[in-house]
C-alpha cells in the first residue's frame, strides 16, 4: 500500500520500520517540527524525523494542518491509507477524509478505556490489570472511532511506563502490519458508550509523592510516572526522583524510613524504593545511591 506515516516519538519508530519491512510504500512521513534540546538549546529533530532520514524517506513537519494549503499538498499524494500513532496534531477532517482507506491510528488502550494524550501513564497510574493496543479509524471526535483490531496484555505489578511503552511500541508495529494486510476484510467494531475514560496529558504538579496516601497508590505513581517527569521527594534539602518501586510491609509515620534499604512508610503500608534520581545525577539503583548517599532509618521524607 501507498502509506502516508504521521508519528513523532520513540513509541512511532518501530511501528514506521515495521511499515517499510513490511513493504508498504512510504509516500511521505509527517511529524513534529524540530524543537530546541539538551544544553546548548539547538533545535533537535524529532525520533521519528531522525529516522526517516536515516531510511531516505520525505519528512514534513507542518506546525498545523489547518490551512488549505498543507491540506491540498497532504491530499496530493493520493496515499492509499495514512497511519497514525503519537503524532500530536490534530487532524482535520479533509486530512482524514484524503487517503482511500482514511486514516489509522495506533492507540495504546484498551478503547473506549483511557481515550487521550497518556494512556500508559494512567493505566499504570490508576492499577489497570491489563492494557493493550487498537488499531482504530480515526474520526473527528478524541480517539473515538470504531476500532478494527485490538490486542490485551498485562500489565506487571513492578512495570513502569518505560517497561510497559517499550512492550506496546513493539506490539503497536506487528498489529498495524496485520491490520493494512487485512484490511479489506476488517469489520469495524464501534466503540461501546460504557467504559469511557480519558488519559489526561501528565501534570508536573502530579508528580509530588504525598505520603499519607496509601502505599499502593504511591507506588502506582511512582511506577506510572517513570521516568518522566518522575515523582519526586526529599531527602533532607535534595528533590530526589523516585523511578522505581514495589509494594512491602511494614508501619510507621508518613514519610518514614524504615530500614537501611529506603522502605518507606506510607498512609497505609509500606514500599521499597528500587530506582532513584538525584537532581544533576544519572539514575541509579538503590544499592548504589545508598553508597553514595547513605540514608538512615527513622529518616523523614517530605515532598513540601
Amino acid at each position: 500500500m501507498r502509506v502516508v506515516f504521521m508519528g513523532t516519538p520513540d513509541f512511532s519508530v518501530p511501528v514506521l520500520d515495521a511499515l517499510v519491512e513490511a513493504g508498504h510504500e512510504i509516500a511521505a512521513v509527517y511529524c513534529q517540527p524540530p524543537r530546541p534540546a539538551g544544553r546548548g538549546k539547538k533545535d533537535r529533530p524529532t525520533p521519528v524525523h531522525a529516522r526517516s532520514e536515516a531510511l531516505g524517506l520525505e519528512v514534513r513537519h507542518p506546525v498545523s494542518l489547518k490551512s488549505p494549503e498543507e491540506q491540498t499538498a497532504f491530499a496530493d499524494l493520493n496515499a492509499d491509507v495514512a497511519v497514525v500513532v503519537a503524532y500530536g496534531l490534530l487532524l482535520p477532517q479533509p486530512i482524514l477524509d484524503a487517503p482511500t482507506h482514511g486514516c489509522l491510528n495506533i492507540h495504546a488502550s484498551l478503547l473506549p478505556r483511557w481515550r487521550g494524550a497518556a494512556p500508559i501513564h494512567r493505566a499504570i497510574m490508576a492499577g489497570d490489570a491489563q492494557t493493550g493496543i487498537c488499531i482504530m479509524q480515526m474520526e473527528a471526535g478524541l480517539d473515538t472511532g470504531p476500532v478494527l483490531l485490538r490486542q490485551a496484555t498485562d500489565i506487571e505489578p513492578q512495570e513502569t511506563t518505560a517497561q510497559l511503552h517499550d512492550r506496546l511500541a513493539p506490539m503497536g508495529a506487528r498489529l498495524i502490519v496485520e491490520a493494512l494486510n487485512r484490511l479489506p476484510d476488517l469489520t469495524p467494531e464501534p466503540q461501546p458508550e460504557d467504559g469511557v475514560t480519558y488519559a489526561s496529558k501528565i501534570d508536573k504538579a502530579e508528580a509530588k509523592i504525598d505520603w499519607t496516601r496509601p502505599a499502593i497508590e504511591v507506588d502506582r505513581l511512582i511506577r506510572g510516572l517513570s521516568p518522566f517527569p518522575g515523582a519526586w521527594t526529599e531527602i533532607g534539602d535534595s528533590r530526589v526522583k523516585l523511578l522505581a518501586s514495589k509494594l512491602a510491609e511494614g508501619q510507621g509515620a508518613p514519610g518514614e524510613v524504615l530500614n537501611d534499604t529506603l522502605r518507606v512508610a506510607c498512609g497505609e503500608g509500606a514500599i521499597d524504593l528500587l530506582r532513584l534520581q538525584r537532581a544533576g545525577k544519572g539514575a541509579q539503583d538503590m544499592e548504589t545511591f545508598l553508597r553514595g548517599w547513605p540514608v538512615a532509618a527513622g529518616t523523614r521524607l517530605s515532598s513540601e
